[in-house]
């Protein structure tokens, strides 16, 4: 016996639109379960989730804080994954974005001009664009499954910047704490407004959101991503290249996580530091599903992740949860988002492989 998927002939457009609310109300119920075996009240711990952390202006603020790397990362992995090509690596790729990006306010200090902050932001998205370009070169050389290289690749940049501030960047005068010197103020992005802490990076990826919309929409490049996708061989009947799609696609994204990596390390943090991420880049992987691979409805998904990361904060100290409950809501909610595209789109089908026959064929 086997179980064999088989694309439905027709699918419900209705079902298709609602999968990723589906999604959501399925975790929420299973996340309910979850929080009751773990001894706590659902409700208050839904509460604490999704409704608490809108109750308040400097929390309304902590929520954008949260949703701009989010929602930058994952509009860029979204091209990636509409081309077919999996760049898995973004956590690496922000990472990488916010060292380069650091070299001027780490290594130059003392150098106070406005010129400081755009060469930051372009540093770090080169920085990102170029790490990116690793399994890129190695997908189009050598054939090498990008989702492993890019993954891999995760771990050296984060033990890299590990070593970075514990070593040849750890500020002397940070009490021996694996921390860089603190950026000077022409090296920090500037806050929207002046009621929170919310800084020019949500700006970046709602202009990022509403660009990348209107390219997949209204361009050549946008078409050539479509087709790409969803039959490489009819874009190379179109004269479409699937190697230069693998570059553009891997290094746009790594370009978008790169600038996501530095915004975060000047606009929320100030300096660079071990803790820089709490895995931004993979939860862009399931804001990018979740948006259903649209810019505009990734804003939205951002959004929503970055409710589960402020509200998981909050949780902990109102009804003493662990921080990887947040972690375990996260996957559910891709479990969900993955599952409900899959069974809308195909349907199980259970095969029987009979005893063979003396020259005949298993029969099903």
């Amino acid at each position: 016996m086997r179980i064999e998927l088989e694309k439905r002939p027709q699918v419900s457009k209705l079902f298709s639109y609602l999968s990723p609310l589906l999604a959501l109300g399925l975790t929420i119920f299973f996340g309910a379960i979850m929080f009751a075996l773990l001894g706590k009240d659902p409700v208050e711990a839904l509460y604490s989730f999704f409704v608490e952390p809108l109750l308040e202006v400097w929390s309304l603020h902590e929520l954008l804080i949260k949703a701009a790397p989010l929602i930058l990362i994952a509009i860029g992995l979204s091209v990636c994954y509409q081309s077919n090509n999996w760049n898995i690596g973004a956590e690496g790729q922000f990472t990488i974005g916010a060292i380069t990006g650091s070299i001027l306010p780490v290594m130059f200090h003392e150098w106070h001009s406005v010129a400081v902050l755009p060469l930051m932001l372009v540093m770090g998205m080169i920085g990102g664009a170029l790490y990116a370009g690793i399994p890129a070169l190695l997908k189009t050389r050598f054939n090498t499954n990008e989702i492993l290289t890019s993954l891999m690749l995760v771990y050296i940049a984060q033990l890299f910047l590990d070593w970075m501030v514990r070593g040849p960047w750890r500020d002397p005068n940070g009490h021996n704490f694996p921390v860089t010197v603190s950026f000077s103020r022409e090296a920090v992005l500037p806050e929207v407004l002046a009621s929170g802490r919310a800084h020019w990076e949500i700006i970046f990826a709602l202009v990022a959101a509403l660009l990348v919309w209107l390219m997949r929409r209204y361009t050549l490049k946008g078409f050539e991503i479509a087709v790409l996708g969803q039959s490489e061989r009819a874009g190379r009947f179109a004269g479409f290249s699937s190697k230069r799609m693998v570059w553009f696609s891997m290094l746009f994204s790594g370009a978008l996580a790169g600038l996501a990596g530095i915004s975060e390390a000047s606009g929320s943090i100030g300096n660079l530091q071990p803790s820089l991420s709490p895995g931004y880049g993979f939860t862009a992987i399931i804001v990018a599903f979740l948006g259903r691979l649209n810019p505009l409805g990734i804003v939205a998904a951002g959004l929503v992740l970055a409710l589960t990361y402020l509200g998981g904060e909050g949780a902990q100290l109102a009804i003493g949860v662990s921080d990887k409950v947040t972690r375990v809501f996260q996957g559910l909610l891709l479990f969900f988002v993955l599952s409900c595209d899959t069974l809308i789109h195909y349907k199980l089908r259970i095969v029987w492989a009979k005893a063979r026959a003396l020259g005949g064929g298993p029969a099903q």
